[in-house]
């Protein structure tokens, strides 16, 4: 049985990016986290920066020449397996966000207890706030959570997996429920009812965004406790304090085992 500590987090693609993005790099360079997975980086200097920032992380992944697809970037120490990216299909309203290619970062990653299946995702944005399931932009979640089951039913079913990140959708939301249960995922956070979108006047009760969720696999268990990080202002290049972005990050450590072929546990609701 091992424990590993996972990092996801949107780490916002405006606004005093490069500071921002130098001072979240010195954040993980002191911690702990074995995988980090971050949303939201625009260009790929930028993944390129955090790297340099933290070269703990011997294995990263994103794909994409000048953009990151999806602004998807995993850092890790641990060996990374294999890698791809699938893009979402494009549904609903014509809007901005297509220039950022959503979709999903399948990779797997050596662990002391085998291979991990971590799966780094962003949905798209709800514009008008509402997650009820005549709302335009449920259609567009219901469409994106479709694809994102079907690349969880493609891995390898001996791989226990963990699928985090920005999926833009309350805990609380039907849409994102009906996907949990039907892939068969157990959400870290189940139960926590704090925000993990950082409170504002024009938005002053906003609800979770950013999950981690968890599955077992045949003989091989995966169970998480979770909580909220990065909810205070560090200091910034320049001497000033921010924040590190308008989202928080989620910290879970993750707990592998290996049970007897065919006798594996429930996993556990998150802590």
């Amino acid at each position: 049985m091992i424990e590993l500590r996972l990092l996801t987090f949107n780490a916002l693609m405006r606004g005093g990016v490069r500071p921002r993005l130098r001072a979240l790099g010195a954040v993980l360079e002191r911690s702990g986290y074995d995988v980090v997975c971050l949303q939201e980086v625009a260009f790929r200097s930028h993944a390129d920066l955090i790297r340099r920032a933290a070269p703990r992380y011997g294995h990263h992944a994103w794909s994409g020449a000048v953009l990151p697809a999806g602004g998807l970037v995993l850092l890790s120490r641990r060996p990374i397996r294999t890698v791809r990216f699938s893009r979402y299909p494009r549904t609903g309203p014509a809007r901005a966000e297509y220039l950022m290619r959503k979709g999903a970062q399948v990779a797997v990653v050596e662990t002391a207890e085998g291979p991990l299946a971590v799966v780094n995702t962003h949905l798209s944005a709800n514009r008008d706030g509402d997650w009820s399931a005549a709302n335009r932009y449920t259609r567009v979640a219901r469409a994106e959570l479709g694809h994102l089951a079907g690349e969880l039913a493609r891995l390898d079913p001996a791989l226990p997996v963990v699928a985090v990140g920005d999926f833009n959708l309350p805990r609380t939301a039907g849409t994102l429920a009906g996907f949990r249960a039907a892939a068969g995922l157990t959400d870290a956070l189940a139960g926590d009812t704090g925000p993990t979108y950082r409170p504002t006047l024009r938005w002053p009760n906003p609800p979770a965004l950013d999950h981690v969720l968890v599955r077992s696999a045949p003989g091989r268990t995966v169970s998480a406790r979770a909580r909220i990080v990065f909810q205070d202002p560090v200091p910034l290049p320049g001497g000033r304090q921010g924040f590190l972005s308008d989202h928080y990050g989620v910290e879970a450590v993750l707990t592998l085992a290996s049970s007897p072929a065919g006798m594996a546990e429930e996993p556990r609701p998150g802590l």
